[in-house]
């Protein structure tokens, strides 16, 4: 897989999806450059501290960088494009994707304890564990069913499906 692809994660919230990914990077970025994109639909999540610098800057509402020796961080007030990001970030051979079901990737949907069959429609493969009781559900043959605690699998899937970029 020596050129650029993309997968996306999604499924109820506390599914598994952050911890799936989470160890999938662990695993790949050991031979491979990863980028992970996190999508936040209810805007929750906090990246800067009230009253510091870097805050009083992106709450102006301009583009913002912060850099040091060991890391950059961007904060933006505007919404980006799946190729916007990718543009922004560039130096990946792999981009895993949390969430926004409106992309066009290749998608495992993770599920715990039941199956929302709403997610087939916007996915190739779903990933559960044996809370699941597959006999009660009618997946679509199209829908590849995958080990969600077998990561190899799982790996073995996204080389196979994920999108070149």
């Amino acid at each position: 897989m020596s050129k650029r692809v993309a997968v996306a994660f999604t499924g109820p919230s506390n599914s598994g999806k952050t911890t799936l990914v989470e160890k999938i990077a662990k695993i790949l970025i050991k031979e491979r450059k990863v980028a992970i994109i996190k999508n936040d639909p209810k805007d929750k999540a906090q990246f800067d501290v009230e009253g510091k610098d870097s805050h009083k800057f992106s709450q102006t509402g301009a583009e913002v960088v912060v850099t040091s020796p060991t890391r950059t961080t961007y904060f933006s007030q505007r919404e980006k494009t799946l190729d916007d990001i990718v543009a922004m970030i560039n130096d990946f051979d792999i981009l895993l994707v949390e969430g926004l079901k409106t992309l066009p990737l290749p998608r495992i949907a993770v599920f715990r304890n039941k199956i929302d069959e709403s997610y087939f429609s916007c996915s190739e493969a779903i990933a559960i564990d044996d809370t699941i009781d597959i006999t009660t559900y009618t997946i679509p043959e199209s829908i590849d069913i995958l080990d969600l605690n077998n990561t190899a699998q799982i790996i073995e899937w996204i080389h196979a499906h994920a999108k070149q970029l």
